[in-house]
């Protein structure tokens, strides 16, 4: 009734700060008394239950005083000087803090006895409601001047963090209210910017939006899964799912918000980065293609991806300058639990595709990783993103699917997370300055020599398109330099393995000069290159170089074998011969069967097989190797070899193979004998050939080893298309296990797997994995890892104890072979030209004087 009687300059000091707090006092007094007699609330105790009605209606007597404050000030026309108000925004702030804290505890309060009040609890929620609309409206009007007061200033910093307080209680209450008070403390604190930039809570006000919107994003996921099991999904017009979008636009509104306040006023937030990682994971984590992602309608997933995701991306775009979040980001041993894996390994992409529009010191901060002592170590981030990429086993196996690139038009395809990493990292390179050109070399040819084959593949990829997006020089610069590491490189350790295969196809990319160049930087004729033309393919050389290597090579390979053979076939030198014989089954895969090439290898090979004796291959590894590649070799010009030869194979197979044979030995044995599906055997061949033949798949479809089985049906079925001994095919299967196998594969019959044991299994494996590399990679390779030298015999080393019945066979075993050798060569089956020496009759008849001593010995015995 007086207030219009009092002007606008003396409301603060005749009214508000004499009134306001007592006003504040006496309703906290009425809650207190409400809190301390609530519990003796009853339906029939009337009288008390009229007190507390009488109570609450007091309350909203003075809510409404307090309104009629807040209406009449902004009744003037001019907006009101916040210190000429100063205690109202004070005092309306803290009776509207306890009002809605104490609507929001009502059923704790209250208990079984709510009911008795209910309509004026709901009232009075109803009376703040609308007197802080009234406040925020009133509060907008006000403009502080550049010059404004310390006090002034103070007085709107309470008023937002007094509003930030009030979010974390309505938070659940109205979703309206709750959106309003954060538009209106957002737009404060950016209004008043360079005034409050440095008085704000920024970390409490971060804190609290990222709170609520981890919060509004789950309830979401959670609505969209109840959604699902109800059946709702195609009823928009429910109850339940117009309140999923409502809380799907909330999550968009504290999502957007987080970025625009980042944006901001970032400088002030360092030490939130890890914060951001963290919220960034776990909401990535909830979305596909995340394993830990619910399974939901497509429409739903989408929603709830639309509401986040692209905020998320102006989030990670907003944060790309900050050193501190870099550092997170980017250290070198970052822990994280497995469901966050993935979604770390899509944000390092995300950042790499936005770095494109960055400018050069944000790109310095993030391509280079750390550069001085000094500085807190960051990985460079092509690094990070192969580390990250090789600690997603799990995702990799599944294998999880992710938004290909739109091409000419076509519309997008679900990729594995392979080629998505990889068309990123090609699309990054594509367009990376120069300066950062030995960042990216270093890290391809850290993740190439690391142990895990599939991330070293992924680096091979990029290495590859990096080759053929760049010049021909750079081309013959790489190629030259991986031949050299492959040259240096023990070749039984991985790292030769991972580089053999990217060389292999690198020489695809190179022009025939540089080939030539190529060529002449390591010679195929000169023993020391041999490791290196292991690994080429003829077919990726122009036709000049192809006829020099395939030349080069088959000479080699004649001149090691002369050696061996004028050595008196010496284990010692076997592991030379091994070193030719695979360039030349390199040479071999990139030619036509009949190329003289070819046809020379044939000789040589049949030349090989005649000094395959299987007592020695079961006692020295290094001649099993050479019987892999001698099968490998044969597999492939199986049409040019004599049955003889193959005949001997199988007699030697049947003898050495067993369960303990090494796996690559095995794998080859399953190549050669894919290979006789093309033969047709004579009838004078059949009865040797066709049962060894029988016998050995047998064995080797029976194996127990899933990997080799696996080979083993699939070989198994290529030779049964080709053969026309299907003789061979029903003996094969005497055993009705593997007879059931086989049809069941031939039949393409798949065994039904549940998807969530199979993603159990894989979890499971992957510490064993992960362990298993780790121990690789921590091994001394030259001490750990034998080449095929290091495996041969010590020609002085002690005798190992064996029966006296397997040394007998020992020795005869080698005679005979050594003598069918003699034989063929007098006998001309060896191809070659050179006549008998003069004085081999006399070693023949010191040979025959010798055999008859040893039988006059026995009998003796």
């Amino acid at each position: 009734m007086f207030l219009p009687h009092i002007g606008l300059p003396q409301l603060e000091e005749d009214c508000f700060s004499k009134i306001l707090p007592k006003a504040v006092m006496m309703y906290d007094s009425m809650i207190k008394e409400i809190m301390n007699q609530v519990g003796e609330l009853s339906s029939q105790n009337t009288e008390l239950c009229a007190f507390f009605r009488n109570i609450l209606q007091a309350m909203m007597q003075v809510i409404d005083v307090l309104s009629v404050c807040v209406r009449h000030v902004g009744s003037f026309e001019e907006g009101p000087c916040l210190d000429a108000i100063r205690s109202l925004p004070t005092c309306i702030l803290k009776v509207l803090r306890e009002t809605f804290q104490h609507c929001k505890d009502s059923e704790m309060v209250y208990c079984g006895r709510l009911s008795l009040v209910a309509d004026l609890l709901q009232g009075l929620f109803k009376e703040a409601y609308s007197l802080q609309k009234g406040l925020l409206e009133v509060l907008d009007r006000i403009s502080l001047e550049s010059n404004a007061s310390d006090e002034e200033v103070s007085n709107i910093v309470t008023v937002i963090h007094s509003l930030l307080d009030i979010c974390s209680i309505i938070s659940n209450l109205d979703i309206a209210l709750h959106a309003n008070t954060w538009k209106f403390l957002i737009k404060q604190s950016l209004k008043y910017q360079s005034l409050l930039e440095e008085h704000l809570h920024h970390e409490d006000i971060v804190n609290s939006l990222s709170d609520n919107l981890l919060a509004s994003f789950h309830s979401c996921v959670e609505m969209a899964e109840q959604i699902k099991l109800a059946g709702l999904q195609e009823s928009v017009q429910s109850t339940e799912y117009k309140l999923f979008q409502k809380t799907a636009k909330m999550s968009r509104f504290f999502a957007n918000t987080l970025v625009h306040y980042i944006k901001e006023f970032k400088y002030f937030l360092t030490k939130k980065s890890s914060c951001f990682h963290q919220l960034y994971l776990q909401i990535i984590s909830k979305l596909p293609p995340s394993l830990c992602a619910p399974s939901l309608p497509a429409a739903l997933a989408g929603e709830i991806s639309a509401s986040v995701l692209i905020p998320m991306d102006a989030f990670v775009l907003q944060l790309l300058p900050l050193r501190p979040f870099a550092e997170v980001v980017l250290q070198p041993d970052l822990c994280l639990s497995p469901e966050h894996e993935l979604p770390h390994l899509l944000l390092l992409v995300n950042i790499m595709g936005q770095l494109l529009s960055q400018p050069e010191e944000v790109m310095q901060l993030w391509h280079p990783g750390s550069l001085f002592p000094e500085d807190t170590p960051r990985l460079p981030l092509y690094q990070a993103i192969f580390i990250s990429f090789r600690q997603c086993y799990t995702e990799r196996k599944i294998p999880v699917l992710l938004p290909g690139v739109m091409l000419k038009g076509q519309a997008q395809v679900e990729v594995t997370l392979h080629h998505h990493i990889c068309v990123q990292l090609c699309a990054s390179v594509a367009v990376l300055s120069p300066v950062y050109f030995p960042v990216l070399e270093r890290c391809l040819v850290d993740s190439v020599l690391q142990a895990d084959t599939p991330t070293a593949l992924l680096a091979a990829d990029v290495w590859c398109f990096t080759a053929r997006y760049g010049t021909a020089e750079l081309c013959l610069h790489h190629v030259l330099l991986i031949a050299q590491m492959v040259k240096s490189c023990n070749t039984e350790c991985y790292q030769s393995v991972h580089l053999g295969l990217l060389l292999k196809r690198m020489v695809f990319l190179m022009t025939p000069n540089h080939q030539l160049e190529f060529v002449a930087q390591f010679p195929p004729s000169k023993e020391e290159n041999l490791p290196v033309w292991h690994h080429v393919l003829l077919r990726a050389l122009s036709q000049d170089v192809r006829l020099r290597v395939a030349t080069e090579t088959t000479g080699l390979m004649q001149r090691v074998l002369t050696e061996w053979q004028d050595g008196g076939y010496k284990l010692g030198q076997v592991g030379k011969v091994n070193a030719a014989l695979g360039s030349l089954l390199s040479g071999l895969r990139g030619q036509s069967s009949h190329e003289e090439p070819c046809l020379s290898a044939v000789k040589m090979i049949t030349q090989l097989w005649s000094r395959m004796s299987p007592s020695q291959l079961q006692v020295y590894p290094v001649l099993q190797h050479t019987l892999k590649l001698l099968l490998s070799a044969t597999a492939f010009l199986v049409k040019n070899i004599k049955h003889e030869t193959i005949s001997q194979a199988l007699m030697c197979l049947e003898a050495v193979i067993s369960e303990k044979s090494p796996d690559h030995l095995l794998l080859a044995d399953l190549e050669f004998l894919s290979s006789l599906g093309k033969i047709f055997f004579p009838p004078d061949s059949q009865s040797q050939i066709l049962p060894r033949l029988s016998s050995l798949f047998g064995v080797l479809l029976a194996n127990k080893s899933w990997l080799l089985h696996q080979h083993a049906l699939e070989a198994f079925s290529h030779f049964a298309e080709n053969t026309n001994h299907e003789e061979v095919i029903s003996q094969s299967l005497c055993v009705e296990e593997t007879k059931t196998k086989v049809v069941a594969y031939l039949s393409k019959t798949l065994n039904s797997q549940d998807v969530e044991l199979q993603l159990q299994r894989l979890k499971q494996e992957k510490p064993v994995i992960k362990k298993h590399i780790e121990e690789l990679e921590s091994e001394n390779i030259g001490s750990n890892i034998r080449t095929a030298e290091d495996s041969e015999p010590n020609p002085k080393r002690a005798r190992q104890e064996t029966s006296a019945e397997e040394e007998y066979d020992h020795y005869i075993q080698t005679a005979q072979t050594s003598l069918k050798a003699l034989q063929a060569l007098i006998e001309g089956k060896t191809d070659t030209t050179a006549t008998p020496p003069s004085w081999l009759d006399a070693k023949l008849q010191d040979l025959m004087t010798l055999i008859t001593e040893i039988t006059s010995a026995r009998q003796k015995s």
